[in-house]
């Protein structure tokens, strides 16, 4: 679902692409001095920063007066670049970008299917920066996990000979295109094969009806990662959307907690 929203801003990058953004600025200490930290929100594969749980999540901040971004990948939404030419390598910088020259402060990152792994990224590359995470739905290693590996011999052929596999998609209207590049690219980014060294406090919402993202993928992400304060809440109706207002309310109540306990006096 997707909403209208004003106009974007824009950040420029080197490349020549230009980031579509809407940043929403927050008040720095609350009534009793304490800082406050900013939410930067990163959302999935072929999606944008119009849909359901980014101007959800949006609207709840702004009512605690948080600092609150979204944006669009490159290749997604508003933002410059053609969606075949990106990779998670590409995105990844993307919100790194985003995070140096739109945010300020401390920030908890909130990630989105694909966005859990570029959310993961972004905080490793990121450390002094990211206080907290909340992911959704978090996919880390999915171009090899749960795309490549579960591809046909068929497809693999097709990726490899052609340079792209055009798959639909029950998400938009728009097919999905897996290029030989994303794939190749993701190898690089690869997070699940070792300790992910993020010692902050983090947590996973996760549905267990989940037919893109298996709940065990959130299991597998809370015994890579260093952190001790990690939680996982599965939802047993849960979809991949994870957009139902009892579902977004979770998503809330944990973003919650984990604000409170970044809070800095």
């Amino acid at each position: 679902m997707t909403h209208d929203m004003p106009t974007p801003q824009y950040l420029d990058r080197p490349d020549g692409l230009k980031i579509a953004y809407h940043a929403t600025p927050g008040k720095l200490t609350d009534v009793q001095g304490d800082q406050k930290p900013g939410i930067l929100f990163l959302g999935g594969f072929m999606s944008d920063m119009t849909g359901t749980k980014a101007t959800h999540l949006e609207a709840h901040c702004i009512k605690q007066g948080l600092a609150y971004t979204r944006f669009d990948y490159t290749g997604h939404g508003q933002s410059a670049g053609a969606f075949k030419d990106g990779t998670i390598g590409q995105w990844a910088r993307d919100a790194v970008a985003v995070i140096d020259e739109i945010t300020s402060g401390p920030l908890i990152l909130v990630g989105s299917s694909m966005g859990g792994w570029i959310m993961l990224l972004a905080a490793l590359a990121r450390k002094d920066r990211v206080a907290g995470l909340v992911g959704i739905a978090a996919a880390p290693d999915f171009t090899e996990d749960l795309m490549w590996a579960q591809f046909t011999d068929a497809q693999k052929s097709e990726i490899a000979e052609k340079g792209a596999l055009i798959e639909p998609t029950e998400y938009g209207d728009d097919p999905y295109t897996i290029t030989h590049a994303l794939i190749k690219d993701g190898r690089n980014q690869l997070l699940l094969r070792k300790p992910i060294d993020l010692d902050c406090p983090i947590r996973l919402v996760q549905g267990m009806q989940d037919p893109d993202v298996p709940w065990q993928t959130a299991i597998r992400l809370t015994d890579a990662l260093v952190s001790k304060d990690v939680r996982v809440d599965l939802i047993k109706t849960g979809d991949h959307r994870l957009s139902e207002p009892d579902q977004l309310a979770v998503i809330t109540k944990h973003l919650d907690e984990v604000i409170e306990k970044v809070t800095t006096p």
